[in-house]
């Protein structure tokens, strides 16, 4: 059975992880409303998708 020899730092184990990290969000606009909104999501100020209404939202 493979078992470690050593302690793996603290050092050696974040470094490891360096890549883990999130990326940046890349938003874009709603070209129903002009409010920005996440690709491939719908919009969550006016419900907007693909090209139509897919959710009710409360009128303000």
């Amino acid at each position: 059975m493979a078992v470690p020899k050593k302690k793996v730092s603290k050092s050696k184990r974040d470094m490891r992880r360096s890549h883990h990290a999130l990326g940046k969000s890349n938003p874009n606009e709603c070209p129903n409303c002009g409010e920005l909104k996440l690709p491939h999501h719908v919009c969550t100020s006016c419900g907007h998708y693909d090209g139509r209404d897919v959710v009710e939202t409360e009128a303000v």
